[in-house]
């Protein structure tokens, strides 16, 4: 049984080298698996949002921009959200394993959320190596259609939305890493 949840995986690893064939929703589709299954693939990415958030530490603006050249899962998330604090630390692990050069996780606190209270809903959860930047009044949910939380996005290199997946979902499993394997290996 454990062989058969590693498949997927290796399916990712082994797709990974051709760029073509990693970023087409069906090559992706196949790796979708229990929660990901909601996983919305784009058959055409669309068009990157001009978004700006606040940042974490300084209160300055960041943008999309500043994370072009990687894969960015952009998740919209709030202090307040019940599947928020579940889904959290499996965010973070998929940032821990693939977090760098090729990949990146972006968390956008969306609405009324104190920085305390982001930092304490961080440090409650064991969570250190995510952002905790803030989109205060949800104009960057706004601009990407987010009506509930919480909304993950996943973003090529060039800023397109290429996917998108509506509630929580278990970013740790083996289907979320190998949908993110190969797409990072894409880019090799």
């Amino acid at each position: 049984m454990r062989l058969f949840r590693l498949i997927p995986l290796y399916m990712a690893l082994a797709l990974g080298a051709n760029a073509a064939l990693a970023t087409d929703a069906e090559t992706l589709g196949p790796l979708r698996d229990g929660t990901l299954k909601r996983l919305i693939l784009h058959s055409e990415p669309k068009p990157a949002k001009e978004i700006e958030f606040q940042l974490e530490d300084d209160g300055g603006i960041g943008t999309l921009e500043d994370y072009a050249g990687k894969y960015v899962l952009v998740n919209f998330w709030a202090t307040w959200c019940a599947p928020c604090r579940k889904e959290m630390p499996q965010i973070a692990e998929l940032q821990e394993e693939f977090g760098g050069d090729k990949f990146q996780v972006l968390t956008l606190a969306t609405g009324r959320n104190s920085p305390a209270g982001i930092k304490k809903f961080f440090e409650e959860n064991g969570i250190t190596n995510l952002p905790r930047h803030q989109d205060p009044k949800s104009a960057a949910a706004r601009e990407f259609g987010v009506v509930a939380l919480p909304i993950t996005v996943i973003l090529n290199p060039q800023g397109q939305e290429i996917a998108r997946l509506i509630g929580d979902a278990e970013w740790n499993s083996d289907s979320a890493k190998a949908i993110i394997a190969t797409l990072v290996g894409a880019e090799s």
